[in-house]
């Protein structure tokens, strides 16, 4: 992993900048590949799931978090996945979402359709890759979807 990775969020935010980090959790353990994907109803959007990253927090150790919080599903970082940048809409304004991605292997059997549902995320699932790949609201998210599977 490189250094920027390891640096922490008032290290690499400037004022019109959001700092995020997430995970494309990938499993192969049963035999499918498959993909760990969320629900988020504030947006009715299928995505990966991300978050913020927290004052002192390496972008690493905010990708784990979020893909724990988001999903219920423990996952260890197995490569850089690259970054990614869009502008959000907040009530101060446009700011661009810089998010910072990771690809992920889950350390257990955790099964994301029991976590309980929340305002944040009300549905975590395993999908397969090629219903992921079509079914994942942005375009931007299946891309980095699509290159991660090319490195399995």
């Amino acid at each position: 992993m490189n250094n920027e990775r390891a640096r922490t969020a008032p290290d690499l935010a400037e004022s019109s900048t959001v700092v995020a980090a997430g995970g494309i959790v990938i499993d192969t353990s049963e035999g499918d590949t498959r993909v760990l994907v969320i629900h988020r109803p504030a947006y009715d959007d299928w995505s990966l799931p991300k978050g913020h990253v927290e004052a002192n927090e390496s972008l690493a150790a905010a990708a784990l978090r979020e893909v724990a919080e988001e999903s219920g599903v423990a996952a260890r970082i197995v490569r850089d996945a690259g970054t990614t940048r869009h502008t959000v809409h907040l009530a101060a304004g446009p700011r661009t979402k810089q998010v910072h991605w990771f690809v992920m292997h889950p350390t257990g059997d955790d099964d994301p359709s029991s976590r309980v549902p929340d305002g944040e995320v009300d549905s975590a699932a395993w999908w397969s890759t090629s219903t992921a790949l079509s079914g994942l609201t942005y375009a931007g998210e299946r891309a980095l979807l699509s290159q991660a599977l090319t490195l399995l």
